[in-house]
């Protein structure tokens, strides 16, 4: 498809369903007389210039979105997106999730985890074709390696100014490559969070909820040497001063109004298969759901509440917790949905327009077979593959295999390394090795593992890995009492608990490993020729999806643009800008959603127990209806959080949330229950996105927390 072609498709498609899409800065020139009219007050141009505001103040955290605010590199994102910071600086002493933390000045500010960084975007460069030169003709596994050594050479090149990270993104399956160039700031800083009765009021109970009422906004800083470049952490480095910054709105928005937002949304699944989304939501997020639940439930039963063990894991909690209420919303929806027969009349529709024209045919004709031959061989061992990556997301057996790759990844030229073990990930890989310390504990590590194993032992003979049945004697007469006791031992004598051990291993050679007779080191080495194995069979399959998924794309894409429907990419975690309205929406039958809530609202959920404790301090402002500035007459109160038609998923947490003059206006944090299958499919009835209200952060700031100082550092339009 010809980008001119694309090009045309967004300008003929906006107008037709304008709040769907995550779109790329660079298309949305083509949307400017569309963007006008909906309230976009700025030059539309220059949302598509990354080097101008208001994309300049907008960055990424690795996971999350986040803007400048302040012209000495203070930054606001979610309470959620800075949780593991305030977790890794809390201890049962000073609970700062609990309590709140305010630095009044940039010396109690307080490191944020080892590893956390501030990206900001900076350059975006169309590299389809030096990605695509010389490998017309390489399949499987050939073509894999073919690509990931063009991006590897590309991000190489874009690196060689210092301070910088780049990556290559694929875009439709594969059909576009862009090079992504964003400045790196590594020393990042916790300045102010709200407590967790306001930051996660409601909690896991009002997750993808409406009505809300969670004040889910925090502070960082960004730090840098005094030459003004990217440096470690120093008390000698001083704050950064952004090319420009968001202006915060006091005045906020109303029903009808004009809102965007720019941000890195995460993953989006809308141009996968009938046969994709079946297996999906049938079988994987009823898998994952019941592993992410049993993982929250062994914590809790291996780690009293308040205990130091507790507050290790309250992020990773958190994050299962939101993902397991996720599942259970797909699942739901697509029970009631016509998703799978939608699917499948796309499909048909496809394969007949391309029947109806022999070059389409020629071209065409056989893609969509070979695209579901493949995605059934890849489901071969998907059981097994899942409990393996639960097994994952636990702490030592992990880290033991990292360093050892990372040993024999260490005996080749840098450039020919593994992504992830060549030098320029020497930082991240170190401050992973780090930050265990304060997410991990032996005692919810191991029952998690024993759990998992359990799992992965119940699988049939020729489903399992030898290699892993050979470490942990699981074999015909498999016994729990024999595993339970296998792990003790391993526990019991490992050292990779202790952050120097660790570290020391990062420039250990292949033979020191070979000698070591610590038990996760072992494990690694016994399974480095499976794990080895594994993954030259998975890049031979990707290989060859990379060789018909573009195909497919093409002939989507080429089909969009006859029947005049939106045509942007899934969400791959690059920088995109979505447009909508503040909307409220009917959940049912005979229920309206009002698309603001109130702060009388807070007291009206209030039980005094977790999670609806709000601070006694702020149910006493409520009641004698200290609304200050920010007293909105229409709704009689101030507004706490929002409703938009905003197009957003995962990833878009602590995405700004722009009027028409680029000004802040609230926080994306979420979205509403019904919209959770909107990483599938758009419905512009319920998809939703919730944001926290800029008055209620302000009002709170104000109010509650006294956080004078950061107020008068930001610029508040009244």
């Amino acid at each position: 498809m010809k980008k001119w072609l694309l090009t045309v498709a967004v300008a003929a498609s906006f107008g037709a369903q304008a709040d769907e899409g995550m779109w790329q800065p660079h298309q949305l020139p083509a949307m400017a007389a569309e963007l006008k009219a909906k309230g976009l007050e700025i030059d539309a141009t220059s949302i598509s210039k990354l080097t101008q505001f208001p994309m300049n103040a907008v960055i990424s955290l690795g996971g999350c979105t986040a803007s400048f605010v302040s012209p000495k590199g203070l930054v606001v994102t979610n309470h959620h997106c800075a949780y593991g910071a305030i977790q890794y600086n809390s201890t049962p002493e000073k609970n700062l999730l609990e309590e709140g933390f305010l630095a009044k000045t940039f010396a109690d500010e307080l490191p944020a985890t080892p590893g956390s960084r501030v990206y900001v975007t900076e350059d975006v460069t169309n590299v389809t074709e030096r990605v695509q030169s010389g490998l017309e003709g390489k399949v499987g596994s050939d073509l894999y390696q073919g690509v990931e050594n063009q991006e590897k050479a590309l991000v190489a090149e874009c690196e060689k100014e210092e301070g910088y990270r780049c990556q290559v993104y694929s875009f439709h399956g594969g059909l576009e490559y862009y090079l992504v160039k964003q400045l790196e700031i590594r020393d990042v800083r916790l300045v102010y969070n709200p407590a967790a009765s306001v930051g996660k009021y409601g909690g896991d109970v009002d997750n993808w909820m409406w009505p809300r009422h969670t004040g889910d906004f925090s502070f960082y800083r960004a730090y840098v040497s005094k030459a003004g470049k990217p440096a470690d952490f120093s008390s000698d480095n001083v704050p950064y001063e952004p090319k420009s910054f968001l202006k915060v709105s006091a005045k906020g928005v109303s029903d009808g109004d004009f809102v965007m937002v720019a941000g890195y949304p995460g993953r989006t699944n809308r141009y996968r298969t009938a046969n994709e989304v079946q297996n999906q939501f049938e079988w994987a997020y009823p898998e994952g759901k019941l592993l992410r639940e049993r993982f929250i439930e062994i914590i809790k039963d291996t780690a009293p509440e308040g205990s130091d063990e507790r507050i290790k894991y309250e992020s990773q909690i958190a994050g299962l917790a939101n993902y397991a209420k996720n599942f259970t919303s797909m699942i739901e929806f697509y029970g009631k949905s016509t998703m799978l027969n939608d699917r499948k009349t796309r499909e048909a529709e496809l394969a007949a327009w391309i029947a109806k024209d022999s070059k389409r045919e020629a071209k065409y004709g056989k893609t969509l077979a070979q695209l579901d031959a493949l995605i059934a061989k890849g489901k071969a061992h998907q059981e097994r593959d899942m409990l393996l990556s639960y097994i994952g997301n636990t702490t030592l057996l992990p880290t033991a295999r990292d360093l050892y790759r990372l040993a024999n990844e260490k005996q080749l030229p840098d450039i020919q390394r593994e992504p992830g073990f060549q030098e320029r990930d020497m930082p991240r890989l170190t401050a992973s090795m780090e930050r265990i310390d304060r997410r991990y504990a032996p005692s919810v590590d191991k029952a998690v593992l024993f759990d998992m194993l359990k799992r992965y032992a119940a699988l049939p003979e020729d489903k399992r890995l030898p290699a892993l049945d050979k470490a942990f004697g699981i074999d015909k007469k498999f016994s729990e009492a024999k595993l339970s006791k296998t792990l003790d031992k391993m526990y019991a004598k490992t050292e990779l608990g202790k952050k120097d051990v660790r570290l020391a291993w990062m420039d250990k050679s292949v033979a020191d490993f070979k000698a070591s007779k610590d038990p996760f080191i072992q494990f690694a080495v016994a399974m480095y020729d499976t794990d080895m194995a594994e993954e030259k069979q998975q890049k031979e399959l990707d290989g060859e999806l990379m060789k018909v998924r573009p195909q497919y794309m093409d002939a989507i894409i080429a089909y969009n643009l006859e029947q005049g429907k939106p045509v942007y990419a899934d969400a791959n975690s690059s920088l995109r800008v979505t447009v909508g309205h503040v909307k409220g929406y009917s959940p049912k039958d005979g229920l309206q959603a009002l698309p603001f809530t109130r702060l009388e609202g807070i007291v009206q959920k209030d039980t005094g127990v977790e999670p609806f404790d709000a601070p006694k301090k702020e149910l006493a402002l409520i009641k004698q209806k200290q609304y200050g500035d920010f007293y909105v007459k229409a709704i009689d109160s101030v507004p706490v959080n929002f409703l938009s038609t905003l197009d957003t998923t995962g990833g878009n947490s602590g995405s700004p949330t722009l009027n028409g003059r680029a000004e802040l206006v609230g926080l994306l944090f979420d979205g509403v229950y019904e919209s959770i299958i909107g990483d599938w499919a758009y419905d512009d009835n319920i998809n939703r996105s919730i944001q926290v209200d800029s008055r209620y952060m302000l009002w709170v700031m104000k109010y509650l927390d006294h956080a004078d100082n950061l107020l008068a550092e930001m610029e508040i339009v009244k």
